[in-house]
C-alpha cells in the first residue's frame, strides 16, 4: 500500500500525515473569526432584507443560509456532549432565519461556547452522522475528531457565506471586508500582491 494512503491507528488520529499535532487553537480562532463575520452582518442588516427570498439564488434568503450554518455549529457542540454529531437532525429554528437579532444572539452564544473549549479537546475522538447517499437506507456514521468536524463546519460556513455575499450584493447590502472569502484565498491574494509589488 502506498504510504501516503496508509490508515492511521487510533492513537495517531490527533496527528497530521507529517506527525504534527492538530493546531486546536488555530481551528478555534478560525471558527471564532467566521462567527464574528456573521455577527457584523447580523448587527446591521434589516429584517426585511434578511428574510427576503432572492430569485437569482434558488429563491433562498440570507437568513436561511445563516440558519443553516449556525445549525451545523449547534449540532457540533450538542454532539460533543454525547459523542455523536448528527448533522441530519438539526434544530432548523425558523426564528433564526427570520429575525437577525435572534440570530445574532445565537451566534454570540455559539462563539462564547467555542471560546470556552480548550484547544486540546479538539483531539477528542467523536462520531459524525451525515446522509451522503441518494439511495434508501440509514445515514452513515464515521469516526472523526472534534477538530476535524469543526474544520468542516468552518469550511461549510465559508461556502455559504460566499453565497450570502452574492445575495447581499444583489440587495445592495454592504458587507464586511473579506466576507465569504476562504482564508486560503485571502492568503494567496496577499502573497500575489506582495510578489507583484516586488516585481514592480
Amino acid at each position: 500500500m502506498n504510504a501516503s494512503f496508509a490508515l492511521v491507528s487510533e492513537s495517531d488520529t490527533a496527528r497530521d500525515p507529517r506527525g504534527d499535532f492538530v493546531d486546536g487553537e488555530r481551528i478555534l480562532n478560525g471558527a471564532g473569526d467566521l462567527l464574528r463575520q456573521a455577527e457584523l452582518l447580523l448587527a446591521q442588516i434589516q429584517p426585511s432584507t434578511y428574510s427576503t427570498p432572492v430569485p437569482a439564488v434558488f429563491n433562498a434568503s440570507i437568513g436561511g443560509h445563516i440558519r443553516h450554518c449556525l445549525d451545523h455549529f449547534t449540532s457540533l457542540l450538542n454532539g460533543f456532549d454525547i459523542g455523536l454529531i448528527d448533522y441530519d437532525h438539526r434544530e432548523r429554528d425558523p426564528r433564526v432565519e427570520r429575525d437577525p437579532s435572534f440570530a445574532l444572539e445565537l451566534t454570540r452564544a455559539l462563539r462564547a461556547d467555542l471560546n470556552r473549549l480548550h484547544p486540546d479537546l479538539l483531539d477528542a475522538p467523536i462520531a459524525a452522522r451525515c446522509e451522503v447517499s441518494y439511495r434508501r437506507g440509514d445515514a452513515p456514521i464515521a469516526r472523526s475528531s472534534l477538530g476535524r468536524e469543526l474544520m468542516y463546519a468552518i469550511a461549510h460556513g465559508i461556502h455559504h457565506f460566499a453565497l450570502i455575499s452574492v445575495m447581499a450584493t444583489l440587495q445592495g447590502v454592504a458587507l464586511p471586508d473579506g466576507f465569504g472569502m476562504a482564508p486560503s484565498t485571502l492568503a494567496h491574494l496577499r502573497t500575489r500582491t506582495a510578489t507583484e509589488g516586488i516585481a514592480a
